[in-house]
Parts: C-alpha cells; sequence; structure tokens
C-alpha cells in the first residue's frame, strides 16, 4: 500500500463517509487521484497584475485584451516563420477587437470567393493559437470555458492533429461548412474571445479602479463579467464604498473629484446620479464668483457650462470641508485637527493663520461660510447633502458595483508567495510595525488589515454591534485620508491648501515610513515574514504612488522583493510619470514587467493595426518551469489527493462500503 495511504482514525470516519458520497467507491476515487496528480504536474496559470486604472477605460480594455503583449508573443512564436510582421499584426488586432475588425476586413473584400478564402485561413490561424494558449490547461477547464455555441466544434477542432493525414480532410470539412453555412463571423469572434480568456488565468486589480478617468463605471462592468479576478480596494475605491453606504463626507468628495476632472457623465449616465440640486445651489449661490481655482481639468467648450461646473465644484468642496469637520470632531482618536482650516480664514483680510503664520488666500469669497459658526451646514446646504445622500445610496447600478467589489476583493490577498495590497503598510522610523489604534484597541501587520477589511464591510452592510457600526460609518472616510490608512498613509490630504493657498509649500503631503524605505530589503522581509510568506521567491505587489520613470526612478525595488506598478494608467499622471503604466505578468517561467506607452484609441487600433507599444523587463526567472503543485491551487489539490488516498483505505479496510456509481444518471 502507498506510504500516504495511512489507516483513518475514527476522527476521519465522519468526513470520508461525505466525500465518499461524491466517490463511492476504489475506481472513482482512484480515477480522481489520477486526474489531480496529472493536474499538479501542468505549467501554473498565467496571473496579469493592473493597478490605478483610474477610470482609463479604453487602455484598460486593450491591456486586457492583448494581455499584456502576451498574445502578440503567442502569435509570433506561432508564426515566425510563416507570417510577416503585418500579417501578425493583423491576426493579434482580429483576436482583441473580432466585431469590429471584421467589419473592417468585409468592407475591403471584392468577392464572396476571396471573403471565403480569408475566412478558411484565418479560422485555421486562429485554431493554431488556441490549441497553445489551451495547452496548459486540463480539457476539463478548457471544455468550462468553451462558449456553448460552439463548444463541440472548437473541442474537435482544438484535439484533431492536423499533421495527420487521415484527419486533416476531416477539419477542412469541418472549417468550410462552418463557413458555408454562414456561422464564420460568429465562430471567429467566439474563438477570439475564448483565446482572450485562456490567455490570462488569473487578473489581479491592485486598487483604484475609480475617479479621474472618463469610465470606471465601464470598467467594473468588464471586471464584474470577468471569468477570474480579484481586487484590492485602493483608497479611492473605498472612497466609492463609503458613498454607497451612504457616508456624506465620502460622497461630497466623489462629486468633487468628478467636478474637478470633468465626469460628471460618470455619476450622471453611469450611476444615476441626479446632480440638478447642486448646479441649482451653485447657481444661487455662487453665481457672481468667478471659481477660477475650481476650474475643471477637462476641455470644456461651452463657456456657460465651463463656468457652471467650476461653481459647482467650490460649492461641493465648501460642504466637503463642513462635512469632514463635523466627523473630525466626532473622532479625536482620528488626530485630524490639522485639517479644521475653515475657523482660521480671515475672509476680509484675505489671509488664512495656519500655525501662528499667515498665508494669502488665492479666493476670499465664501458666501456659505458664517464666520461665527464656520462649520455648519447652511439649511440649503443641508437639504442639498440629503438630496445627493438619497441619490447615492439608491443607484442600482452603483450598488450593483460595489458589492461586485466586495464579493471579489478585500485590503490585501496573498497568493502564491505574493503579498497585494495597493498602498501602504504603516511603519515606524525603524521600519518595525506600527501599532495602529482602533477603538480603543491596537493592530499592525496583518491584524491591521484584517482589522480594516472588516470595518469597511461593517460600513457598508452594517454590523450587530452598534458601536462599530457607528464607528465604521466614519472610519471608511478616514480610510481616504486619514495619517494612519494602510489605504493612504501621508501626514495629510491637502485638498484645502491646493484650492485657497497659493504658497506650494502648504500643498505637501509627507508619506509615511513605508514609502521611505521600501527600498530597503529588511524592511521588506519584516512585512513578508508577518504574513507568513517564506522561500527565496517571495515579493509584495503594489501601486498607488506612481513611479516616476522619467526621472530614472526604477519600479523593482528592495532587491526584486517589491514591485510597485503603478506608473501612469492615469493620463493625469502621464506628464509625471513619463510612460502609461506598468503591467505585471507571472506566467511559468517568472515574472514580465511591462511598460507601456500611452494608447491613442480603440479606432485606431483596429483601423491602423496600432498596438500599445510596450517594453517588455524580465524580473525573475527560474530555471525550471512552474507548475501547478508549485501555487496555491496546487497546495489544495496535494492536500486533496490525501484525502482521496485516505479513503482509498478506508475502502480497502472495509471501514467504509463501497457503492456503485452509475455516470449516465448520475446516481449513486
Amino acid at each position: 500500500m502507498n506510504k500516504e495511504c495511512r489507516q483513518p482514525s475514527s476522527h476521519d470516519l465522519r468526513f470520508l463517509k461525505l466525500l465518499a458520497r461524491n466517490f463511492p467507491n476504489i475506481a472513482t476515487a482512484s480515477t480522481e487521484i489520477i486526474n489531480l496528480e496529472a493536474i499538479l504536474n501542468l505549467p501554473k496559470g498565467t496571473e496579469h497584475f493592473l493597478a490605478d486604472l483610474h477610470g482609463e477605460y479604453e487602455a484598460f480594455q486593450h491591456v486586457l485584451r492583448n494581455a499584456s503583449g502576451t498574445i502578440k508573443r503567442k502569435v509570433r512564436e506561432q508564426f515566425k516563420e510563416t507570417l510577416g510582421a503585418r500579417e501578425q499584426k493583423e491576426l493579434c488586432t482580429l483576436i482583441y477587437y473580432p466585431e469590429r475588425k471584421l467589419a473592417l476586413v468585409k468592407s475591403e473584400m471584392e468577392d464572396d470567393a476571396e471573403l471565403h478564402d480569408w475566412y478558411f485561413i484565418t479560422i485555421n490561424r486562429l485554431v493554431k493559437v488556441c490549441r497553445d494558449v489551451s495547452s496548459k490547461y486540463t480539457r476539463s477547464k478548457v471544455h468550462k470555458a468553451l462558449p456553448a455555441d460552439f463548444s463541440y466544434i472548437i473541442q474537435e477542432l482544438l484535439h484533431e492533429s492536423t499533421t495527420d493525414p487521415n484527419k486533416q480532410g476531416y477539419v477542412d470539412v469541418i472549417v468550410r461548412t462552418i463557413i458555408t453555412t454562414g456561422r464564420a463571423d460568429d465562430f471567429i469572434i467566439a474563438l477570439c474571445y475564448l483565446i482572450q480568456q485562456l490567455t490570462i488565468d488569473m487578473l489581479h486589480i491592485l486598487g483604484d479602479v475609480f475617479d479621474r478617468g472618463p469610465a470606471p463605471h465601464k470598467i467594473m462592468d468588464i471586471l464584474c463579467t470577468f471569468h477570474n479576478f480579484d481586487i484590492q480596494w485602493g483608497n479611492h475605491d473605498i472612497l466609492w464604498m463609503g458613498a454607497a453606504a451612504g457616508n456624506d463626507c465620502c460622497i461630497s468628495n466623489v462629486v468633487r473629484i468628478a467636478l474637478r476632472y470633468g465626469n460628471l457623465s460618470v455619476l450622471e449616465d453611469g450611476y444615476g446620479i441626479n446632480l440638478l440640486p447642486l448646479a441649482t445651489f451653485a447657481m444661487d449661490h455662487y453665481d457672481d464668483d468667478e471659481c477660477a481655482m475650481f476650474q475643471s481639468r477637462a476641455a470644456v467648450e461651452n463657456e456657460r457650462q465651463k463656468a457652471l461646473i467650476a461653481r459647482m465644484h467650490k460649492a461641493i468642496a465648501i460642504i466637503q470641508f463642513k462635512l469632514e469637520a463635523a466627523a473630525i470632531k466626532r473622532h479625536p482618536d482620528f488626530e485630524m485637527d490639522d485639517r479644521l482650516l475653515l475657523h482660521r480664514v480671515d475672509a476680509k483680510r484675505g489671509v488664512i493663520n495656519i500655525d501662528g503664520k499667515e498665508y494669502e488666500l488665492t479666493d476670499s469669497h465664501f458666501p456659505t461660510v458664517d464666520p461665527n459658526n464656520p462649520y455648519n451646514l447652511s439649511p440649503e446646504e443641508e437639504e442639498l447633502v440629503n438630496k445627493l445622500h438619497h441619490s447615492f445610496v439608491s443607484s442600482e447600478k452603483l450598488r450593483k458595483h460595489i458589492d461586485c467589489l466586495f464579493r471579489n476583493g478585500c485590503i490585501y490577498t496573498v497568493v502564491n508567495g505574493n503579498l497585494l495590497f495597493h498602498a501602504s503598510m504603516p511603519l515606524n522610523e525603524d521600519g518595525s510595525l506600527k501599532d495602529v489604534s482602533i477603538m480603543g484597541e491596537t493592530f499592525h501587520g496583518e491584524a491591521l488589515f484584517k482589522r480594516v477589511g472588516s470595518l469597511i464591510r461593517a460600513a457598508y452592510y452594517g454590523s450587530d454591534d452598534k458601536e462599530e457600526r457607528n464607528f465604521a460609518r466614519d472610519y471608511i472616510w478616514y480610510l481616504w485620508c486619514g495619517k494612519n490608512s494602510p489605504a493612504f498613509d501621508k501626514d495629510k490630504m491637502a485638498t484645502f491648501e491646493r484650492y485657497f493657498i497659493a504658497d506650494k509649500a502648504t500643498h505637501k503631503e509627507e508619506k509615511g515610513n513605508y514609502y521611505l524605505l521600501r527600498n530597503d530589503e529588511r524592511v521588506i522581509d519584516g512585512i513578508l515574514d508577518e504574513f507568513g510568506l517564506k522561500g527565496d521567491f517571495r515579493h509584495i505587489i503594489n501601486g498607488h504612488v506612481p513611479v516616476r520613470t522619467i526621472k530614472g526612478e526604477n519600479p523593482i525595488k528592495a532587491n526584486g522583493k517589491l514591485m510597485v506598478i503603478d506608473g501612469g494608467f492615469s493620463k493625469a499622471y502621464q506628464p509625471e510619470t513619463g510612460i502609461a503604466g506598468y503591467t505585471l505578468v507571472y506566467h511559468s517561467r517568472g515574472f514580465q514587467l511591462v511598460q507601456h506607452e500611452p494608447f491613442t484609441s480603440i479606432r485606431r487600433a483596429v483601423e491602423e493595426g496600432q498596438d500599445i507599444k510596450s517594453t517588455n523587463q524580465l524580473v525573475e526567472m527560474t530555471n525550471k518551469r512552474m507548475l501547478v503543485k508549485n501555487t496555491d491551487a496546487g497546495k489544495e489539490l496535494i492536500s486533496q489527493i490525501k484525502d482521496l488516498q485516505l479513503l482509498l483505505a478506508a475502502f480497502r479496510s472495509g471501514l467504509i462500503p463501497e457503492r456503485e456509481f452509475h455516470p449516465i444518471t448520475n446516481k449513486r
């Protein structure tokens, strides 16, 4: 008997009897062991890491469709001897955007015979690519990914050899019949999307889907239907989660940022948020105000609309400062009294006094601020806040997307030897884990992350503990901008200063110790130890702070143990970074960092075959190909094999009687 097949104890029997419901005899249990052992020796699936998408829907969609250049590499490897660069590019574009490329190709064809020849050649090429990307998976896993309409046909094409002369005619007839029955377009589209899906086994989003860019809601539509993804919430995601939970500080910030970047369509069209009450309020109270510091960063051609957006922007900013002041006063433990600035304003003299020093204001018009009670909302402001609150908590589309973030995300994830989180780990000056006080208890490291994650959920879903529920509703806003927030970790968010004080010294936000020490291998090792990661190949992967490549900053830090992949996906950051983002690919040979140039448009990608220009950098390659057995999923499979071996021992010893299994009726 196999040495692993030890005799089960009486303690095991209850579990084994349950397992025997699925595997009722030696034959079925043995077959499953053989199947799992085979899976363990397949190459590990490709993991794809993206961070700080910030609403850049077109660039995100393209990087996802081309798998950061992985599909281009597969096509090149498959056809390097038979296709030129132009034909390879055409095939790649078809795989990325099958519907659009098909329409373009058909418009250029002169007759049906020419089109049929193109169909025949193209389908055969796509099958070769699909066969390559599916080779690291079991037939069962590929079968589950197949489109229902073409499942049988694709299976036949993938698993029949075209080098066998007896099979070549069979394959050719299948392809020609697809064409003559008028299903070629549908088949090509299905095959292209299958290639995309099989190229990426797991997608990791390291936070910040929302804000700045024009279409975070469209990114969320894609993610919520993606076959396998997780997300480590960023501070911008948490802000939107707080808004959906009904936190008014979060709501005002979300609206302000949308106005700042000219993304009103995200709120109005994407989520059905009614901004008319804000527009009316702004016209009533700021109609004679130029609001020069509140001009949108987006180009607005209509001057009246441009002026209105600026006034709405200023109106919600003032409301935000008042709402935040109330939260700060409710929670002295947040230690954010330095963010109470409205009472320091001397509007008549046009100055503000901070820490005994006077600064000139860029704007001293505060029509809704009562100098005697500067943090009180006016009745009109209070009514506006209530209307915005109702609009956010009533948005079905927003709730659907936030529910998706909760189902597929957390503040951190540990997977395959990698610790993933968006921003920071609070540290002391010496690099040790910082104790952070939350509701009278202190937490650090993994315990801090877990406590933060539980409070975010409590803010949205509620809690049986009334004190925790009330605290969580404010704490979710603190995570957006608080100095001990692992999603932020700076001494302040200088929103007021950037709007109202010309002296840029006041705009500076001092980063936490993690950002100062993250190139120290000893510090990173300490964090990895805290999360139980062992071995030579362990890493932290995060984003949040753009890597200024243009100034020579390296995204690979701490001797390769930390990878920062925020390289400017957001167009707002690209002047600072000099590139259009990093993505990270982790395949069976190791890590590959991909540096991207700015993406132009989907139209140019389709019509001109213009792909994102990307530069690959090998970060860490292994001598031996990584297999499923080397992954977290592999460890789970090994555990299942051991359980099945115990079940075999129980069958053979007579402790559990075997039963028949009828595969056709699925009855045992």
